[in-house]
């Protein structure tokens, strides 16, 4: 009973309550426990589901680490708020992070998805200026009249102009018209030949009639 007294009295000097070190155990003590029964619950889930859906193991493993995380970051708030310290004040700094690191992390792979996009446009050629091109399934086309490291700007029929992201070339279908491009097994297929349009093929001249000199010769 003194040992009691005296460690209560010993709590009281540093400004620590008996109830608010109790409180914090409980709450360690939960969040070990549900810790444990998220990575049991989904290794369960991982060995029913993971068959069907083909997810890598990789992604449970992520996806466990995750929902721990905030298990003991909900943890570590409900402890400061035990200890009087104002959680209100930490939620606002973490959600102001969170919004600024989301906010730049899109706009960056923006930008670098677009800026590789131009890249390998510019390595590959799927198209060039002059060509038509019309994405699928949003049936958006126009005449290829600029690139750069953005945007590939069409002019369609009404005389408008569409900015179209690069990177939607890689995540869309889309249709080139009037291409004179010859692929390797068209021109093997051909005999080596290349092949012209027709509708680009020049006209034939008639040939003169031979005089009547000529014929005698």
């Amino acid at each position: 009973m003194r040992l009691r007294m005296s460690g209560l009295l010993a709590l009281r000097d540093y400004g620590m309550s008996s109830a608010a070190v109790a409180a914090t155990g409980v709450i360690l003590v939960a969040a070990f426990i549900g810790s444990l029964l998220i990575k049991s619950a989904l290794r369960r889930l991982s060995l029913s589901i993971q068959p069907r859906l083909r997810l890598p193991s990789e992604a449970m493993v992520l996806l466990t680490r995750v929902l721990s995380s905030l298990l003991w970051l909900c943890a570590g708030l409900l402890v400061l708020d035990v200890w009087g310290v104002g959680v209100a004040g930490v939620w606002a700094v973490l959600a102001s992070a969170a919004a600024v690191v989301g906010v730049g992390f899109i706009a960056v792979w923006t930008m670098v998805s677009n800026i590789t996009a131009s890249l390998f446009i510019g390595i590959w050629h799927p198209f060039r200026l002059g060509e038509i091109v019309e994405v699928l399934p949003e049936q958006l086309g126009g005449r290829v009249i600029d690139r750069n490291l953005m945007f590939t700007v069409l002019r369609e029929a009404s005389g408008a102009t569409l900015q179209i992201p690069n990177n939607l070339f890689f995540q869309k279908m889309f249709r080139i018209s009037a291409s004179e491009e010859q692929y390797l097994f068209e021109f093997l297929e051909k005999g080596g030949r290349s092949v012209v349009p027709a509708e680009r093929s020049p006209a034939r001249e008639p040939m003169p009639a031979a005089s009547a000199t000529e014929k005698m010769l």
